[in-house]
């Protein structure tokens, strides 16, 4: 059994690595600003969540105590400044800070759920954000894991607008415009979740593209 630390685990990929980690029996802990998500899963009640603030380090580096491997699945597809919420700082600095925390504390394995390209309708600066933090944390003493999928869509949750969700849920279950569609294809939250989990037990390439993705999360 192992001790995972998903930051970003109340949201819409991080739920589900959650749920799939406790399902194997895993210490499975929590970081996000939300906390505990709104929820009655049984599965729920085997995370031990956290609600902090992941630019204040000293709010929750005690989480990372004995942590084998740490998932960060952190990241936002529209920005509002005001608050502090932009693509820089959530898609990017969140990962370069959880990065340099987990080295600090020891952490063996850290899954970095990144991007091939920018959501639809969402600023390349979105992406750019997500390409840096990879280079920042590239050299760290851990071992790494770098996934790289295309948009991705929820069953019973949406990321994005539900409008956008459902176009993406049907252009990949049309299998010839989804094999043409190369790193924009769509997969769903369960197999994205399930490759990072995966790679948190066994990590094997450092950079997963969408292909990949796909055949280690069936």
């Amino acid at each position: 059994m192992s001790t995972l630390l998903v930051v970003g685990g109340s949201g819409f990929i991080g739920r589900e690595i959650c749920r799939l980690a406790v399902r194997d029996g895993h210490d499975v802990r929590s970081v996000s600003r939300g906390g505990r998500p709104a929820t009655d899963a049984p599965w729920v009640d085997s995370v031990s969540w956290t609600s902090a603030d992941l630019f204040r380090p000293n709010a929750w580096r005690d989480r990372l105590v004995d942590v084998d491997a740490v998932i960060h699945a952190v990241g936002t597809m529209d920005e509002t400044p005001a608050s502090g919420v932009t693509f820089e700082r959530l898609n990017g600095d969140s990962a370069i800070i959880t990065a340099l925390e987990a080295e600090r504390a020891g952490v063996e394995t850290y899954v970095f759920l990144s991007a091939a390209v920018a959501p639809p309708r969402t600023r390349h600066a979105y992406l750019t954000a997500k390409r840096r933090a990879e280079a920042a944390i590239a050299d760290l003493a851990f071992a790494q894991v770098t996934l790289r999928p295309g948009p991705v869509y929820g069953a019973d949750r949406s990321h994005g607008s539900r409008l956008l969700n459902a176009g993406l849920r049907l252009a990949d279950s049309a299998s010839p415009i989804a094999d043409r569609l190369g790193e924009s294809r769509p997969l769903p939250v369960e197999t994205v979740a399930r490759a990072a989990y995966r790679a948190t037990i066994d990590p094997g390439a450092s950079i997963l593209d969408v292909e990949d993705i796909r055949q280690l999360g069936q």
